[in-house]
């Protein structure tokens, strides 16, 4: 199948004679409209972070965590909840007394005494008459007092809060690391986006410069195909010469429409990490050499690079602290607590449905809870659990930082590589260009073959390409190596700035 394509793309080079018919059937432009936007990297940057996705989510984060702050200070406020209650009575309870038989001196005292608590409760008091039939029929009553109405109605309010607390208040502290652990995720993920962004950027610079020297090479194997065809005309180059020309074109030819690709493919991604619509009109301003200037010379040894801005580094600093906080909370279990609580009821109670003619009679206690735990299964395991969790953190910390080292290491060796293949390539595409162009005119002579003027232009073609890609992989390393920094959204005290760049 390739070679068939192969041959139909030849066979359609060979049907051109000419460079100006040639232009007219494949013209290699980059689709450029009136109302595209052309953005500087800062542009980007400052785009991205109003718009990207994954920085929004992190601000969502910190105002979740920053409202299960506020309800954890809330726990220390009074709770306050009102209930009611009815009931319905199926059987009434009994209550017995001795001295209540029939005929008893006491018998007509129980009943008065009934009827006070009947005005004063609303609670009727049956007090029935009885009969002795055993020998202690002078001091007790073979029946009992039934006591209550038929509807029971309840209604009030209750309060209570911490008074002393120990574990309460730790878990306020562990709270508001909670908070601050978010915003250092924020600012983790605005620096993995400024990363993103950048990296993108410079990709699209990058497939920019090789479209560039693609259709350069294309041109080129225009130009040359446009003088052999003459020399060939005029009986001064042979048919071999004539199409060798054409493959040249040919092969030109695929190159220049991958390059044409890359360029849309790393313009959507840098759209994708902006957060914009893949539709929107945008491009990008400037060129990789604009950049060459920052690649210093001397740079600096990777000691001289501090991790205490690093996002990762800070991050598992603040667990550390939670988790140091954690194991307090867990032994102030032990401590005892101290609550206070406050209750006001009003009851009724009656025979009948007759709302306007209830009694309501209040109720009401203020008190002090205290509560001292003197075993609590399990409770000494957490604080274990808690404890190890806080060694495993410290190692991961260790190893986290050595990691971040080595990576330091890499990023500013991959930065002095490319600075040396950065010199080496300008010097190379400068001797390629003086190579091909004394070629080209040894070729108009008949000095040279086109085989020389093929490898001079391969050989130029590398050397660009060369030169670009250093430019690409110091900046690659280099927000690489600015993201372990993380010298960005830190503000002049070295806290967090989520606006400050």
């Amino acid at each position: 199948m390739r070679v068939l394509s192969f041959a139909i793309l030849l066979s359609a080079v060979m049907a051109v004679p000419a460079r100006g018919q040639y232009q007219k059937e494949i013209d290699f432009e980059l689709p450029v409209e009136d109302s595209t936007v052309y953005i500087t990297l800062d542009q980007a940057l400052e785009i991205a972070l109003s718009r990207n996705v994954a920085v929004k989510v992190a601000d969502k984060e910190i105002q979740r965590y920053d409202y299960e702050k506020k309800g954890s200070y809330e726990s220390l406020f009074p709770t306050v909840a009102g209930s009611g209650s009815y009931q319905r009575t199926i059987k009434k309870q009994v209550m017995y007394m001795d001295g209540m038989s029939s005929g008893s001196m006491y018998s007509s005292f129980y009943e008065g005494i009934a009827q006070m608590i009947e005005q004063a409760t609303g609670v009727a008091v049956d007090i029935p008459s009885g009969s002795s039939s055993s020998s202690e029929s002078s001091s007790s009553s073979s029946d009992g007092i039934t006591v209550g109405r038929w509807n029971s109605f309840s209604g009030g309010i209750n309060a209570s809060m911490p008074i002393v607390n120990a574990q309460l208040w730790k878990s306020l502290e562990i709270s508001g690391k909670s908070v601050e652990l978010a915003v250092e995720q924020a600012r983790s993920s605005r620096l993995d986006m400024v990363t993103q962004v950048k990296q993108a950027y410079y990709a699209v610079l990058l497939a920019r410069e090789a479209f560039e020297v693609y259709r350069e090479v294309y041109e080129n194997a225009v130009d040359n195909f446009g003088q052999i065809d003459k020399k060939f005309r005029a009986e001064k180059a042979s048919e071999l010469e004539l199409t060798r020309a054409k493959v040249n074109i040919a092969n030109a030819i695929p190159n220049v429409y991958q390059a044409e690709n890359n360029v849309m493919l790393s313009l959507w991604q840098l759209k994708a990490v902006m957060g914009v619509d893949l539709d929107e009109k945008i491009d990008v301003t400037g060129s990789l050499s604009d950049y060459a200037s920052q690649m210093a010379v001397d740079l600096a040894g990777e000691g001289a690079y501090s991790l205490d801005n690093n996002t990762t580094m800070r991050q598992l600093a603040i667990q550390a602290e939670q988790l140091a906080q954690t194991v307090k909370m867990q032994k102030y279990a032990y401590i005892p607590t101290l609550s206070g609580n406050f209750a006001y009821m009003m009851m009724a109670n009656t025979n009948d449905f007759k709302f306007s003619e209830y009694r309501w009679t209040p109720y009401s206690y203020a008190g002090l809870s205290l509560s001292i735990p003197i075993f609590t299964p399990g409770q000494s395991s957490k604080v274990k659990q808690a404890q190890i969790q806080a060694d495993e953190l410290d190692l991961n910390r260790i190893n986290t930082e050595r990691q971040l080292r080595i990576s330091i290491r890499q990023y500013l060796n991959t930065m002095q590589t490319s600075i040396k293949s950065y010199d080496t390539a300008v010097e190379a595409e400068k001797m390629a260009q003086k190579a091909y162009n004394v070629q080209a005119k040894s070729y108009d002579v008949g000095k040279s073959t086109l085989t020389d003027l093929n490898d001079t232009q391969l050989a130029l073609t590398q050397a660009q390409l060369s030169v670009s890609q250093a430019i690409y992989n110091y900046l690659v390393a280099k927000s690489n190596l600015e993201q372990i920094i993380g010298s960005d959204f830190i503000d002049e005290e070295g806290n967090v700035d989520l606006e400050n760049r």
